[in-house]
């Protein structure tokens, strides 16, 4: 079912951005984001970012000693929200950058909430081209590290960002 919601043009260029590595400068790359939240502007018409809901890779190590759990603890309690992540794993072969999109939807969030962003989740999707993982989380407990390793590729995955699974 689609809900008609349109995607603003700044959520496509930070997809962009994220997805497409370019050969940069250190200081570039503090710049990019690691992750980012999306949300429905007040209207509900239209996907937008969330306001100071992201993470620059250089504030990784940083201000930020574990990027995902502060990822996870940026995501609202009470709502709905889409988000990328960039995900830093490692198999038995070698280590890997992989965007990863999610769709929270957390118990306490309103039931009208929840059924505009799962109507939505297409038309952000489209827009998200070439996404390999994509993961829908209800609770924290659907964002442990064991959790999204499963879904990075499995008992292939030794290491999330930076962490043994």
């Amino acid at each position: 079912m689609a809900s008609g919601v349109q995607v603003a043009d700044e959520v496509c260029r930070i997809f962009y951005d994220m997805k497409v590595r370019k050969c940069s400068t250190p200081e570039e790359i503090k710049k990019r984001k690691k992750a980012v939240i999306f949300c429905l502007s007040a209207d509900k018409k239209c996907i937008i970012v969330e306001e100071g809901k992201e993470i620059l890779v250089g504030d990784v190590g940083v201000t930020i000693t574990d990027p995902f759990k502060h990822f996870v603890g940026m995501l609202p309690e009470k709502d709905c929200c889409y988000a990328l992540y960039d995900a830093s794993f490692e198999t038995k072969e070698s280590r890997k950058e992989e965007l990863m999109f999610f769709l929270w939807a957390p118990e306490l969030a309103p039931l009208k909430s929840k059924m505009i962003y799962a109507s939505s989740k297409d038309a952000i999707k489209k827009k998200f081209q070439g996404i390999k993982h994509e993961c829908q989380a209800n609770g924290p407990e659907d964002l442990n590290r064991a959790c999204i390793a499963e879904k990075l590729g499995g008992s292939l995955i030794v290491a999330f960002e930076g962490c043994p699974v």
